[in-house]
């Protein structure tokens, strides 16, 4: 028995090899049993904490290659035996280029759940970027497996430095030709992280006003009042001035009023307060000011201030709706007139013309 274990086959042993095949059963087996350990433990670490890190990671383990673990366990088993140089090499460059692929696998489940929570988050508050965040997701694997491959291929013995080079003059050309895409492309990606506006708010672009409908790869559309939809270019909504009525988180508002010139003093004195009691007579909103602005060309002009505690323009105009109502009865019961635009005009007759420095002999005024 002893004899028949020293026979030598491909440069070793029978116990040699019985020892290799030895090493790699074992390996797969412990390798096995420390995967399940490690994906129980972290399951129960990631259930007690709050933190998405140890979810990721039992997730990634999760996905740990049988084939990975035989390759890795074949490597540990072929240390125990002599191989041909070319063997070795081959062995070697095929474990290096399987914990690649299986660090790329990692790599990618962990981008998969981290993209998969923002996109549930996205969902209930920006559903239009949940198509912006698949893009994000296609070309970060895009970019995680290109790595991988050029890892590989340098791990042949591939010279990758002219593949690279001629990716990136390639990557040079493509990017002129379709700059204007990929501007926009990198506008929505802005868009979706910076978050200017969202999907529902009211914005106003130059002279063009809607609510946000859908923010797309290329083009965000707004629905106007007038009912027709309004595309813009992301890239060209950046470069806009915005402004965007969803953030509003109270208006403020100021009215003017005036009234005839004959009204008497007593009464312009109470102006004030009557205008402070129509506006704290309403719910939703905080008195600010209001005072006897000016002396204009046919009023005495009072200036009001306040702020209704909402962004809903609905809201606002009911509001102002009851305040005009309640200023307009309060007048009445003061007997105070509200002035409209008028013109005297003072006509002279030619017999009573008035001598220099003097005033007119007498006048009609009409109005």
């Amino acid at each position: 028995m002893i004899e028949l274990l020293d026979i030598t086959f491909w440069q070793n042993s029978i116990k040699d090899w019985l020892i290799a095949l030895g090493v790699i059963a074992v390996a797969i087996s412990l390798l096995g049993i420390i995967k399940k350990i490690l994906t129980s433990r972290l399951s129960k670490i990631s259930a007690r904490t709050k933190t998405y890190l140890d979810d990721d990671l039992t997730e990634a383990l999760k996905h740990t290659k049988g084939l990975f673990l035989f390759i890795l366990s074949f490597y540990l088993g072929a240390r125990f035996v002599d191989l041909p140089d070319r063997a070795e090499t081959i062995i070697n460059s095929i474990t290096v280029i399987a914990l690649f692929v299986q660090a790329g696998l990692w790599a990618s489940v962990i981008l998969n759940e981290t993209l998969n929570r923002y996109r549930k988050k996205q969902l209930d508050e920006n559903p239009a970027s949940v198509t912006t965040i698949s893009a994000i997701g296609f070309v970060g694997k895009l970019v995680l497996w290109s790595v991988v491959l050029l890892l590989a291929l340098d791990n042949l013995g591939i010279n990758v430095t002219a593949l690279i080079a001629g990716l990136g003059v390639g990557g040079i050309a493509v990017a002129l030709a379709v700059q204007n895409i990929l501007g926009d492309l990198f506008a929505a990606l802005s868009i979706v992280l910076d978050k200017p506006f969202t999907v529902g708010d009211f914005l106003i672009v130059d002279d063009f006003l809607g609510s946000v409908e859908n923010v797309g790869l290329k083009t965000t559309r707004i629905r106007s009042l007038s009912g027709e939809q309004l595309v813009f270019s992301n890239s060209d909504l950046l470069k806009s001035r915005l402004r965007n009525y969803g953030r509003m988180y109270e208006r403020r508002v100021v009215f003017n009023i005036g009234v005839t010139y004959q009204t008497p003093r007593g009464k312009l004195e109470k102006i004030p307060t009557i205008l402070r009691e129509a506006v704290e007579a309403q719910d939703k909103v905080r008195f600010d000011r209001a005072h006897f602005k000016e002396y204009g060309n046919f009023s005495l002009n009072f200036e009001t201030v306040y702020y209704v505690l909402g962004p809903d323009y609905n809201l606002y105009m009911d509001i102002q709706q009851a305040v005009n109502l309640h200023i307009h009865e309060r007048f009445e019961q003061e007997s105070v007139e509200f002035a409209y635009p008028t013109q005297t005009l003072y006509v002279v007759h030619g017999n009573d013309a008035p001598q220099a420095g003097s005033g007119p002999a007498s006048s009609q005024a009409q109005s």
